[in-house]
């Protein structure tokens, strides 16, 4: 059975903004008086997640990298170790269910269905992990990335893309790898950008544990044990943290940085990763 199975009228890979936005009218009103112009807003879509047959969640979501999305989930929730566990992911030609055949973990699988935590995220975030129901050891690495590295680095993922300069309405996420490799994914739940720029790592083969995380969204408790669960050592945002999110992030060995801005950042916990 084919790894990744996608239906032959259907590409997660274009840059079609029609499939993501809608045009509308919109009356803009001044001091001074208004105008009728034409613009653009997101269009987001339900879209069914399928594992071994059983539907177990539906997601609010661009319809954008689905095998991606639905994969970083199921590792973030402790579901599968790795893509090796996929046997297949199929998504409709409509793009709005997405099927997945896997070998699971059934303590990952049962923990979906208790009871959640409505995050703090935009879109509402769900997650059945936040509190820590698998332990994960204490992030120990060698891995080093210097100040200029990395606010170099953000200035180049602070670009804006086609979607938000037509929409202003999407999270960026991007997963900077050791050797340089760049994955990117976008949505309108900075939850979802995460669990989809992960799966497009994990797709391609490509291990994470010398990477660097960047988001644009605030990096609260439940985007900390995301990264926790991916084994990502340093993730950095241009927004702020939280308390609980510096405490999460200290606690499991994550480097967190935030206002990554022009030429400065804060780092709030193991800073020793970073080189001056």
């Amino acid at each position: 059975m084919t790894r990744a199975m996608r239906s032959e009228n259907f590409s997660l890979f274009h840059d079609n903004l029609d499939d993501y936005t809608k045009e509308i009218i919109v009356e803009k009103f001044y001091e001074d008086g208004m105008e009728v112009v034409e613009d653009y807003v997101i269009k987001e879509d339900k879209i069914e997640f399928f594992l071994n047959g059983n539907k177990f969640l539906s997601v609010m979501s661009i319809a954008q990298h689905q095998d991606a999305h639905i994969l970083g989930f199921l590792l973030s929730e402790a579901v599968i170790k790795s893509f090796d566990d996929v046997e297949s992911i199929v998504i409709s030609e409509d793009g709005l269910k997405v099927e997945v055949i896997a070998n699971i973990s059934e303590e990952g699988y049962a923990n979906l269905f208790k009871e959640k935590t409505l995050t703090s995220g935009c879109c509402i975030g769900v997650t059945g992990n936040a509190e820590k129901v698998f332990d994960c050891s204490f992030i120990n690495t060698d891995y080093r990335v210097s100040v200029k590295n990395i606010l170099s680095n953000m200035k180049l993922f602070n670009t804006s893309s086609k979607l938000f300069d037509n929409t202003g309405c999407v999270h960026k996420a991007e997963l900077v790898l050791e050797d340089g490799e760049i994955f990117v994914a976008e949505d309108i739940g900075r939850h979802n950008a995460i669990d989809k720029v992960v799966g497009l790592a994990s797709i391609n083969k490509k291990d994470i544990k010398k990477s660097v995380l960047y988001a644009t969204g605030r990096l609260s408790m439940e985007m900390v044990v995301k990264c926790v669960m991916h084994r990502i050592p340093i993730v950095v945002s241009k927004a702020a943290v939280t308390f609980q999110g510096i405490k999460s992030a200290n606690e499991h060995g994550i480097t967190l940085i935030g206002f990554a801005r022009g030429n400065k950042m804060n780092v709030y916990t193991h800073s020793g990763r970073i080189d001056v």
